[in-house]
């Protein structure tokens, strides 16, 4: 499982410092090889994190870029639980990879992914922006923009969907459909809204509200019961639902925790802390954090 949670400004609106602004866990299981977040060698223009699973490698579940020039844009992946799905020939890895090294827009691309499925159950959050730098008072940025692109759409294939989120709100996303959140999911975009409320002002102090989201992603608060989630995962359900994932046996959780901030100038930072080792007790973890204006 994995959680997403996601602020975009509308275009035409600079008030606040940053106009994305993401949290995200990645849980996995702890000996599934992976590389940490770092500019691609294949296409340095984009930045993610790789799976490294024997067969599998190359795949990524976050990443962003900006190819082509001019666009910024974001993937992230999220598997739908208790789905099965038939005529499953595909990994579903390559689905962000393929997103960002290439030139369609996100609409597009969704709907050539769904016209092409052959994967397991996903959710995929795209986003996708324009570089041009605005000015405060300045209301044609979004007008400028590729209309076949949205800022945000949410595509998944468990049901056939792609719908496009709004701006200038808090998001979240998690291993369920967009009409059937899952509590953690609920719960935690309601204190990420309100971190971001409280933090995307001028002048805030960025490695404060970097430590806030990151305090939210470590959350072990249980949200249950949860019908759905017990629907979806059973057993397992009461384990898988706080956003802070640690499974009694430790062969499985919360890994990868991600924050990435982008302000008006196309400056992002972008922080990621992984799990170093596969004892989630230990509390060591690497921290990375890549900086990177995009043109």
């Amino acid at each position: 499982m994995c959680i997403l949670f996601v602020y975009v400004a509308d275009d035409s609106d600079t008030a606040g410092r940053y106009r994305l602004i993401l949290a995200s866990n990645r849980d996995e299981f702890y000996t599934r090889p992976a590389l940490g977040a770092a500019p691609w060698k294949e296409n340095p223009r984009i930045i993610g994190g790789r799976d490294m699973e024997p067969g599998r490698e190359g795949g990524t579940w976050l990443a962003i870029g900006n190819h082509p020039e001019g666009r910024i844009k974001l993937g992230a992946l999220l598997n739908v639980t208790g789905e099965t799905k038939a005529n499953v020939t595909n990994g579903r890895g390559p689905i962000v990879a393929n997103f960002l090294s290439g030139s369609q827009s996100n609409r597009e691309y969704s709907e050539q992914l769904l016209g092409q499925d052959n994967y397991g159950a996903f959710n995929l959050v795209s986003i996708e922006l324009n570089t041009r730098k605005l000015e405060i008072g300045d209301a044609g940025g979004i007008a400028e923009q590729d209309r076949t692109t949205a800022p945000i759409l949410h595509t998944s294939n468990a049901p056939h969907s792609i719908a496009e989120c709004k701006v200038g709100e808090a998001l979240g996303f998690g291993n369920s459909t967009l009409e059937k959140p899952l509590q953690k999911v609920c719960r935690g975009k309601e204190r990420f809204a309100e971190i971001v409320a409280k933090q995307n002002v001028p002048f805030v102090d960025k490695d404060a509200f970097v430590g806030e989201l990151m305090e939210l992603l470590k959350s072990d608060v249980r949200y249950f019961p949860d019908p759905e989630l017990t629907r979806r995962a059973g057993q397992h359900a009461e384990y898988l639902s706080s956003i802070n994932v640690r499974m009694p046996n430790a062969t499985y959780g919360s890994r990868t925790r991600t924050v990435i901030l982008i302000d008006h100038q196309n400056q992002m930072e972008f922080v990621e802390e992984t799990l170093i080792g596969t004892d989630p007790l230990n509390d060591q973890w690497k921290t990375t954090r890549i900086v990177r204006e995009f043109c």
